[in-house]
């Protein structure tokens, strides 16, 4: 199985940046380096990220894209549907992956057993380094005048240093 690794969110100073590093694994081994982990959808108003099976997280990002359609952008509406879903449909249940999405006005944890979170401090990390990314850029937001998008910068470079599944091949988005 495919995995994607590690994506951070941070909402800071009004702007919301989302970031992932390029990394795919299949158990140990590396095989890709460049991949981009982010999707801008909803013209371009709504970025998700995902990390676990990749398969899984692309079949999940085109739910998620449908119910943005339905719903007319409402992001909130589209991610409690999606997890609604994705907790009571016996194929989707079997997806492994978790996706985070942000827009202008809400930072969001979608994740398969049916939990939308919405985090206190508007930082989202996840994936195999999205423990250490979320520590990182919690560090920098309370300790430097970075921008959103450099923290998650930053944090993401930190998180490739010390996790053997994330590297330093950075995309960021974000949304002002």
């Amino acid at each position: 199985m495919f995995k994607s690794t590690t994506i951070l969110s941070v909402r800071h100073k009004g702007v919301v940046a989302i970031g992932g590093d390029g990394q795919v694994t299949m158990n140990s081994f590396i095989v890709k380096k460049y991949a981009c982990k982010i999707r801008k959808l909803y013209n371009e108003k709504v970025i998700v990220g995902f990390a676990g099976s990749a398969a899984d997280a692309f079949a999940l990002l085109e739910r998620f894209e449908s119910k943005l359609e339905k719903f007319q952008g409402n992001m909130l509406r589209s991610a409690h549907e999606l997890a609604k879903d994705w907790r009571t449909d016996k194929v989707l249940r079997r997806l492994e992956s978790l996706l985070t999405a942000v827009d202008k006005d809400y930072s969001l944890l979608i994740s398969g057993n049916g939990e939308i979170i919405e985090p206190d401090d508007g930082i989202i990390g996840i994936g195999s380094g999205g423990q250490f990314a979320t520590a990182a850029a919690r560090a920098l937001v309370a300790h430097s005048g970075l921008s959103a998008r450099q923290i998650v910068e930053e944090a993401l470079k930190i998180t490739a240093e010390i996790c053997v599944y994330t590297n330093a091949n950075i995309r960021v988005e974000e949304i002002k």
